[in-house]
This record gives structure tokens, sequence and C-alpha cells, in this order.
């Protein structure tokens, strides 16, 4: 249901919405509306009185429309001469055909657009405009691409600014990371595995709690026919240990965001684990990702880096 449907039903017969019915339906502050109709002449057709303004349906849509540019990263300034130019937006423009998916890095200039639209969403907390934004990236660039050079570059940007301004913008970096769960779960829902492919067991190392990564590389490994079990955050060593015992994977991801989590003598154990009959025992390649592990290189253990290149090497196994 269109929830500007019904605040126009509701509104008075003689006049449309009022800025701050206006402003909380599309998730923007009365200061921003006020601003752009005074700045750059994006307001309603109409004033009660000559004075109150009213927002009728047609008002609403180039709002609407002034909003998605601005989330995608043009300025204001810009984005308000194309509403009034009557251009249509970033969701009517045509998109690349899917084959450009895999055309390589995106343009440093169009990344860092994406990246300015997806930052100033979060910070607005507009939840929708984050489901639109990531939606629009993952399915214009694909997965890994759109990973590397828009999503992790605004997650850690936004982490550096909870980081630095004590309690403040955890609100944004928690409505930020679930959002892109949310996104990378829909990205190979309904997928199948190729038959006969090796199974991929993912999972952080013990007191780690930074699955984000991690979750982007089990969509990927989804997306290209590969089964995988995502155990996410703080697995047990000994529950790993059973899982491999269970399941016989081929390979084995532990995910370290610190040195102080990244251990060596988990690798140690998992990769002595075997299973089978005798004379056909099979063992787990174990693989290490994470910076947590940078300059160490655990006994037994691959070292994985980069989702594109940790999706090809586990591709292999």
């Amino acid at each position: 249901m269109d929830p500007t449907g019904d605040l126009l039903a509701e509104a008075p017969a003689d006049g449309g919405l009022t800025t701050g019915a206006v402003a909380r339906l599309l998730g923007v502050a009365p200061t921003t509306l006020r601003s752009w109709d005074r700045r750059y002449g994006i307001g309603p057709a109409a004033r009660q009185d000559g004075r109150h303004r009213r927002w009728t349906g047609a008002d609403i849509a180039a709002l609407r429309h002034m909003c998605a540019l601005t989330s995608s990263g043009l300025p204001p300034a810009e984005a308000a001469r194309t509403v009034l130019a009557g251009v249509s937006g970033p969701s009517d423009t045509a998109r690349p055909a899917r084959a450009s998916r895999a055309s390589g890095p995106l343009p440093i200039g169009r990344a860092r657009q994406e990246c300015r639209g997806l930052a100033r969403a979060a910070v607005r907390l507009d939840a929708p405009a984050l489901d639109e934004l990531l939606t629009a990236v993952l399915d214009r660039y694909g997965l890994p691409a759109a990973w590397d050079e828009v999503i992790m570059p605004v997650l850690h940007a936004v982490g550096r600014k909870w980081e630095t301004a004590g309690e403040r913008y955890i609100e944004v970096e928690h409505l930020l990371s679930w959002h892109v769960s949310g996104a990378l779960r829909g990205v190979a829902a309904g997928r199948a595995p190729a038959p006969g492919a090796g199974l991929a067991l993912l999972a952080c190392v013990p007191g780690e709690t930074h699955t984000l990564a991690l979750e982007a590389l089990a969509a990927t490994l989804a997306q290209q026919g590969l089964p995988v079990r995502m155990f996410g955050a703080a697995v047990p060593a000994g529950a790993l240990e059973d899982a491999v015992r269970r399941t016989g994977p081929a390979a084995v991801v532990l995910w370290a965001q610190s040195r102080q989590t990244a251990s060596p003598a988990l690798v140690a154990r998992l990769d002595a684990i075997e299973w089978g009959v005798r004379g056909a025992r099979g063992r787990p390649v174990v693989c290490v990702a994470g910076p947590g592990w940078a300059g160490r290189q655990p006994a037994g253990a691959r070292h994985v880096s980069g989702l594109a290149a940790a999706a090809d090497t586990l591709a292999t196994l």
C-alpha cells in the first residue's frame, strides 16, 4: 500500500499535506524541504492563504525524485535542476546489460558518487533509500565490484566516524550493516548449488563478531553455484570441529578481524581432521581471511584476500 495515497486521502480537501506531514512521509527534515523550496524552487505549487505550504501529490512526486537523486550522490543544486527539467531519475534510467557486470572495477567517479549517496542515506537513517541504493549497485555491477568499491568503503567510513565520535553514529553503523546483510542474503536467495560441487564452511574465529565480509563471500559463492554453510560470528572451536567432521567440506574459511582473535592453533586443529573410510579419507583445505591474519601464515593454511580472489580460490577446490 502506498503511504502517500493514505496521507493524501486524509489531507484537507482544499489543500494537500503540510510540510511536517511530507517530511515524515519521506523521512527528511522539514528544514530540508524548506531549504529546497527557498534555494531551488522545489516547493508546493500552491500555498494556503498565500503563506502556509500545502503539498499536492505532484509536489510529493517531485520531492521523491529529488530525494532519489541526492541519495545517489548528486549535489542538491544539480538534482533540483534535473527535477525541474523533468528528467527521469536513477530508478527510471536504463541499466547496463547484465553482461557488463564482469567488465571490471567501477569508474572511480561513479564509485565516489554512489559511496556518497549510500553514506548520506545511512546518516539520514533512510532505510528505504538504503535498500534501493544497495539493490541498484549490486544489480548494476555485480557483488564483488559493488562490495569492494562501494559497500566496503562506506562501511569503513561510517565505522571510523563512530570510533571518533563516541557513541554518536552507532545507530548509523548498525542500520547500514543490517541493510547490507539483508541485501547480501537476497543476492543468492533461491539459487540451488551445482551437483558435485565441494562444500565450503565459513566461520568467524572464536571471539570475532565481524561477519559482513564473510557474508559477502557466502553470497558470492552461492551465486556461483557452490554449496556454503555460513556459521557467522564467534564459532567455538569444538563446534567448528564437529561441523567439519559431520559435513566433510572441501574447504573451511576462518575470518579474523584482529590479530587478537586470529588463532593458528585452531587452524592446526582443523587441518588435522580426517573423515571417510580407511584408504579414502579426506581433509579440508583451511583458508584464513581478514586483516587479523595479515603478516601471518599459519602452517597448513591458505591465505585468501579480496572477495573475487577468495571466491576464485574456493571454486578450484
